[in-house]
């Protein structure tokens, strides 16, 4: 078999599995709850935005102020 005739083999086979992988369907992994729009979902979300916006104010506190200090590469 030459190179030319391998390549356009393969060509092919390469061409034939993506049309069957777009045939086929795509289902959802994970279905939805049907209170998911509900009112709740807004103060969970502000619960966690709140306990994230501590978290990154503890962080910064515990981060040293003042200059950086002089060395290689400033």
């Amino acid at each position: 078999m030459g190179f030319v005739k391998t390549s356009t083999i393969l060509m092919m086979i390469v061409v034939i599995l993506v049309a069957i992988s777009y045939q086929s369907g795509v289902e959802a992994t994970r279905v939805l709850n049907e209170d998911f729009a509900s009112g709740n979902q807004h103060q969970t979300y502000s619960a966690i935005y709140e306990k994230a916006k501590f978290t990154m104010e503890f962080w910064l506190q515990k981060l040293p102020s003042g200059p950086s200090p002089s060395g290689p590469g400033h």
